[in-house]
């Protein structure tokens, strides 16, 4: 019989973070760390038969194998984050036929929409979680030797839009033999990717979206930190917001 596998992915290293906490997967949310509540939401879904967590250095591994669903496996991560998704797909059992990849830095994952992701990614093999872009998105000309810390210039500006498009957020979930085929190219190709789907598509395999309408913002600056500790207070956080 064959089974879902989940890969959570916590080997990030937080520069951004600039300091404020020490890890921001386990940085405290509504009393448990940032990891928890992801672990939380996809024991609560059902759907996932084995965890692997993918982790920094040694002591991070042993506070995540504190709060980590059973039964689960620990991989060292890789350099960036595509050679950390390999060294997981590497470390599934044979019998896996779906898998889900999900950045723990994401704490507000649902356990509903997990189970809505598992229906999906068994249809049609790949299923990204995704919201709508909202605001006026705008392509800027390149100007010759400009950097990111640019003054601001004049510039030929072209409006994107932006009823098609989407913003990804994680779980992405994927038929197994399909993401490894997909990992298999970018690193026979030497490509970067910053999300699986984009592996995925340079495959030339659709991608369905599943639209989120709840917040699952991602832990990357100190202000993402104190806007997730609101949305948790205020019970529309994930997983959290059913627990007593």
């Amino acid at each position: 019989m064959s089974r879902t596998a989940a890969i959570l992915l916590a080997a990030g290293s937080g520069r951004r973070m600039k300091g404020a906490v020490d890890d921001k997967v386990l940085a405290p949310l509504a009393g448990r760390p940032a990891f928890a509540h992801c672990a939380g939401a996809f024991v609560a879904s059902g759907v996932v038969d084995l965890f692997v967590v993918v982790h920094r250095d040694r002591r991070q591994m042993l506070e995540l194998s504190a709060y980590a669903p059973v039964p689960f496996s620990m991989v060292p991560g890789g350099e960036e984050r595509q050679d950390s998704v390999v060294q997981a797909l590497l470390a599934l059992p044979d019998d896996v036929a779906h898998v889900f990849i999900h950045d723990c830095a994401r704490p507000l994952v649902r356990p509903e929409q997990l189970i809505a992701l598992h229906k999906v990614v068994r249809r049609e093999g790949a299923v990204v979680l995704a919201h709508r872009v909202t605001d006026t998105i705008k392509e800027r000309a390149a100007r010759p030797r400009e950097g990111r810390g640019a003054a601001a210039a004049a510039a030929r500006l072209r409006t994107i839009d932006r009823a098609r498009l989407w913003a990804m957020e994680t779980p992405q979930a994927f038929a197994r033999d399909l993401i490894v085929r997909a990992y298999a190219r970018v690193l026979r190709k030497g490509l970067r990717v910053t999300d699986d789907a984009a592996a995925v598509e340079a495959l030339g395999h659709p991608v369905a979206l599943l639209e989120n309408p709840h917040p699952n913002p991602k832990i990357t600056t100190p202000a993402d930190l104190a806007f997730i500790e609101f949305l948790v207070a205020a019970g529309a956080g994930g997983w959290a917001a059913a627990q007593p």
